[in-house]
């Protein structure tokens, strides 16, 4: 990826070499689209959106089931308590072996995102509040998810509305999960602020409501749609670099590849030897990569109905 030209984001704290801390508390989610999931329909051509929205409206009114909170690879509990510390914003030295460089693309990255996501938000006559992103090790507390530890691997809290990424991660997904590349750590991004687009217009309000009402599978399976969903957002703002001139050769399979790796299916199959689709909480890897070229062909909220679309080649 072309990103050593790209401005850094003003959005990152840098709190390297910290025990712990936590970022802005926005006391919980925020719609600033009003009608979350419900308003996201009605950005989609068809009649479909109406049998989804009689079961929704069915379910929310105590009736029927559609269907943990997980992110790419973590998860956050939005009532744990958190504490107060000062942050360090100047990048320093990691001592895990990370550089300034892998800290300053990720800012780039977010910033490239942060462009992305004004603009159709603009376009859609809505205001994109941008997301925190806090770079840590080992572990760091958030605001309303509790205490943040590396070994999940990145996530973003919808408390706080920060995505919180230990760099060590970029060196895992090359030697552990086989995905190398810094289009791969790009996806990894993308896909975090795909959970915050979420949080913006709503989906995730809409998302917990549902989810208390579902059973274990059930609940499994409307995750996977969440999930989705960021992956297809990923593809968007994959999209847009590609038309600002920032992708390289390579780089589409290298997000494909980063998709690949953390597909439930393959994460199962890697730990246990086998695969059980009832409990997949992400989606599987040709879920995870088909949902990201959907939004690398579209590039917009219309075609990211992952609620309402099952896909062939999913």
């Amino acid at each position: 990826m072309k990103w050593e030209d790209l401005r850094r984001s003003k959005n990152v704290q840098d709190r390297r070499g910290q025990s712990g801390g936590s970022g802005r508390n926005r006391g919980g989610s925020r719609s600033s689209m009003g009608g979350g999931l419900l308003n996201l329909l009605f950005l989609i051509p068809g009649k479909g959106k109406w049998v989804v929205l009689a079961v929704i409206l069915f379910s929310v009114l105590g009736g029927g089931a559609l269907g943990g909170f997980g992110d790419l690879l973590g998860g956050n509990n939005m009532n744990q308590p958190t504490n107060e510390i000062q942050v360090n914003n100047e990048a320093q030295q990691s001592e895990t072996g990370v550089t300034d460089d892998e800290f300053n693309f990720v800012s780039s990255v977010l910033a490239s995102t942060e462009d992305f996501w004004n603009e159709s938000f603009s376009t859609e006559n809505m205001t994109y509040d941008e997301p925190g992103m806090v770079i840590y090790e080992g572990g760091t507390a958030t605001s309303g998810c509790g205490f943040g530890s590396s070994q999940a691997g990145p996530f973003y809290c919808p408390a706080d509305a920060n995505v919180y990424i230990d760099l060590s991660f970029w060196r895992d997904l090359s030697q552990q999960y086989g995905a190398p590349g810094d289009f791969a750590m790009a996806y990894v991004v993308a896909h975090e602020v795909g959970h915050h687009i979420q949080n913006e217009i709503g989906v995730m309000d809409e998302y917990n409501e549902l989810r208390r009402r579902l059973s274990e599978t059930e609940a499994n399976e409307l995750n996977v749609r969440l999930e989705l969903q960021a992956d297809y957002f990923a593809g968007a703002w994959a999209k847009y670099a590609q038309e600002e001139g920032l992708l390289e050769s390579g780089d589409i399979n290298e997000a494909l590849q980063a998709a690949f790796a953390v597909g439930d299916d393959t994460i199962q199959e890697r730990a246990t030897g086998r695969v059980v689709p009832d409990s997949f909480t992400h989606g599987s890897a040709e879920q995870r990569q088909a949902w990201f070229m959907r939004g690398f062909e579209y590039g917009d909220f219309e075609h990211g109905d992952t609620f309402n679309t099952y896909l062939e080649n999913e």
